[in-house]
């Protein structure tokens, strides 16, 4: 369950798993070619579930890179990415959004499935602790204070049937990694979705990103993350928290200094103490960012679902 890169950069390895998989989208973003054509044309944004679709795809690397490919010119259609307007048209001829991603996930050879968490698009909120308010997912970052809490608009959306069927029926469930507040608890926080997740007896792996999000997770430790989960949802949700204990190196940690991120500080004691069981690695690769390595991170997944099962 999640949104953005950080959801797509894990499947990727992921997939090549023998496992049966199911991503559960969020549906809040507003920004950029996503809110563009969710504005427009009053659809659910399709940016985040175009990415995990590519991600998930068996296709050739080309086709992959065309989905990708954003405009850059040309008046209405700068900004635009190829497969948000695909996605957009599929929409208009099938008359349905999630038609629209089952049909994708057809013709890309998906290996599982990719849900959105709910049929609409909904309007994340969040307050901030001076009291101010924020809407839209995209302006919460850019508050430039610390986030008390986010919440949605409808608050009583309906999360997708199949999306519910997915969880009561997983042998585990994975958040992360993402944005914490504008990818991963928008979807904790669609009442039924959060319901299923609590009352399952599947493993449930919280995974860590490895640096602070400026305006969203300033200074936050792993602890702080988990944290802030279990302020929303009130439960203790999560089994099993992947974390890197890398080195990053100095001149990449000044890079993303200057933007106000941060490595996410493994406070292990304090998550011994509340009862997480940590897995650590090195878990990081730096090119042109830094990314999760996905055949190591897939591997200490694969291994905890399979230890689980057979237990």
């Amino acid at each position: 369950m999640g949104g953005g890169t950080g959801l797509s950069v894990m499947l990727r390895g992921l997939k090549e798993k023998p496992l049966d998989i199911t991503a559960i989208v969020t549906v809040a973003d507003d920004g950029g070619s996503s809110g563009i054509l969710r504005s427009e044309l009053q659809m659910p944004p399709p940016g985040d579930i175009r990415n995990v679709l590519t991600s998930m795809a068996d296709v050739e690397p080309l086709m992959a890179q065309i989905m990708k490919y954003r405009f850059s010119t040309g008046e209405g259609l700068a900004g635009h990415s190829l497969g948000n307007l695909i996605l957009a048209a599929l929409t208009d001829i099938s008359g349905d959004f999630v038609t629209a991603v089952r049909e994708l996930s057809r013709l890309f050879a998906v290996r599982g499935r990719v849900l959105p968490a709910a049929g609409e698009a909904v309007v994340l909120h969040a307050e901030m602790a001076d009291g101010t308010l924020v809407t839209g997912e995209s302006k919460i970052p850019e508050a430039g204070g610390r986030i008390k809490r986010v919440f949605l608009e409808p608050s009583d959306v309906e999360p997708l049937p199949e999306a519910l069927d997915a969880i009561r029926s997983a042998d585990a469930i994975l958040c992360g990694p993402g944005s914490l507040y504008t990818s991963i608890l928008p979807n904790l926080l669609v009442p039924k979705l959060a319901e299923a997740v609590v009352e399952s007896d599947a493993i449930k792996i919280f995974v860590c990103n490895v640096m602070t999000q400026p305006g969203e997770t300033d200074n936050y430790t792993v602890s702080d993350h988990l944290q802030a989960v279990y302020d929303h949802i009130g439960q203790h949700l999560f089994d099993y928290v992947i974390v890197n204990d890398g080195e990053i190196p100095e001149q990449v940690q000044v890079k993303y200094a200057e933007k106000g991120a941060r490595p996410v500080l493994l406070d292990r004691d304090v998550l011994d103490g509340n009862g997480y069981k940590v897995i650590a690695d090195k878990l990081v690769l730096f090119k042109t960012y830094l990314r999760h390595d996905t055949d190591k991170l897939s591997h200490h997944i694969y291994q905890l679902v399979k230890d689980w099962i057979s237990r």
